[in-house]
């Protein structure tokens, strides 16, 4: 029996802890992945068995043709019409990880699917290598300083920072690959809208809206800064040094193509909103929950600065449950009332979600069920623990 590697925390903040310790356990390349079982992970194993059941009798309802699922929701919107690539979706999928081990997974756990908003995490971590880089000096400085194409030009839009951007706090206003801001998640009714579409915007960080046209400008302006494809930057800073596959693509629009330095390069998409966005396996997802988990850190490198995840797991003032985009926190257990506090996700629709526990130093990636069944199946794991 291996012994469980002892967890320690560091205190980065008021109220923000992360699991760390010397001697954690990191797993190789690919498939490269020792297993424990419940038992020997610190489960009991009936109790855990009981947590996966439930949780897998909660598969998903919607189509798996996700073309489709669209057409259902958000192809329904102004200008709703796909932009980009579509797939059809594997099986409910599940991984559970605890201090780095693998200790169960089901489903398909190394098909590539798509993966709907998580892709922002990946997004925002590309922004942070940015500023580590000092290709951005600081998040607060506003956007149009390092992107003077015209989507900063408007007196609004001029104050907005890079904090506002990754936050969803900027109330951008403008029209990025043919998709109007307003037509993102616009209130319902011929009044309503239309009242809504020459509404007065707000300043930059008074207000919260979860917004893809926005998003999909951040991901323009951090390929303006630098002046490379976003993918390429992941996959050698993140997804190769982590030990992740070859087989995850992340995808832009049919028009969202920039001419960057003589050479035509596709702007990415931060979800699937419209299509495109992140496709990956949840194997591949472990992770990169990992390393969100260690602080940035993997193995003896520190691939993203602890700094940067400290940012990105401090509460939105105008959004206390989001961090960066798309890091979901459990600020006073609103999200999840069975987590410790400390808790914190990347979360697409499907549902597709990486939790994080540096608390009980657990990574659970699941894909394609119920999101409401997801507090009930935690509580059921934390049953498990003896919590």
């Amino acid at each position: 029996m291996r012994r469980v590697t002892a967890i320690s925390v560091i205190l980065l903040a008021p109220g923000l802890l992360l699991a760390q310790s010397a001697g954690s356990y990191y797993p190789g390349r690919h498939d490269d992945w020792q297993r424990k079982s419940p038992a020997e992970a610190g489960f009991n194993a009936s109790k855990l068995d009981e947590a996966i059941a439930f949780i897998k009798s909660k598969e998903s309802k919607k189509p798996r043709d996700l073309r489709a699922a669209h057409y259902l929701s958000f192809g329904r919107e102004p200008y709703g019409e796909p932009a980009g690539p579509y797939k059809d979706r594997g099986d409910m999928t599940g991984i559970i990880l605890r201090g780095g081990y693998l200790v169960a997974e089901w489903g398909e756990p190394w098909r590539v699917d798509m993966t709907f908003s998580v892709t922002k995490s990946y997004l925002s971590t590309t922004v942070g290598l940015a500023v580590q880089d000092g290709l951005i000096a600081s998040i607060h400085d506003p956007v149009g300083r390092y992107v003077q194409t015209g989507e900063f030009d408007k007196p609004l839009n001029a104050k907005i920072t890079w904090d506002h951007l990754l936050r969803q706090t900027s109330d951008w206003e403008g029209t990025l690959w043919g998709k109007p801001d307003w037509a993102d998640r616009p209130p319902a009714g011929a009044d309503a809208l239309e009242a809504y579409r020459n509404r007065k915007h707000a300043e930059p960080g008074t207000t919260y809206k979860y917004n893809d046209t926005r998003v999909n400008l951040l991901a323009y302006a951090a390929l303006q800064v630098f002046r490379r494809p976003l993918p390429q930057v992941l996959k050698e800073r993140i997804m190769d040094p982590i030990g992740a596959s070859q087989t995850w693509r992340w995808y832009g629009y049919d028009n969202s193509w920039v001419n960057i330095d003589g050479v035509q390069m596709q702007s990415v998409a931060g979800g699937a909103h419209f299509g495109g966005g992140l496709w990956i396996s949840a194997r591949d997802h472990a992770r990169f929950g990992l390393l969100t988990l260690r602080n940035g850190k993997w193995k003896d490198k520190q691939l993203l600065a602890a700094e940067w995840v400290q940012q990105a797991r401090t509460p939105t003032p105008v959004q206390r449950t989001y961090g960066f985009m798309n890091w979901f926190l459990n600020t006073d257990r609103k999200m999840w009332p069975s987590a410790p506090e400390q808790a914190f996700a990347h979360i697409g629709n499907g549902t597709n979600i990486v939790y994080c526990d540096p608390v009980n130093d657990l990574v659970i990636v699941l894909r394609w069920f119920d999101g409401e069944a997801f507090d009930p199946f935690l509580k059921q794991v934390q049953a498990a623990l003896g919590k």
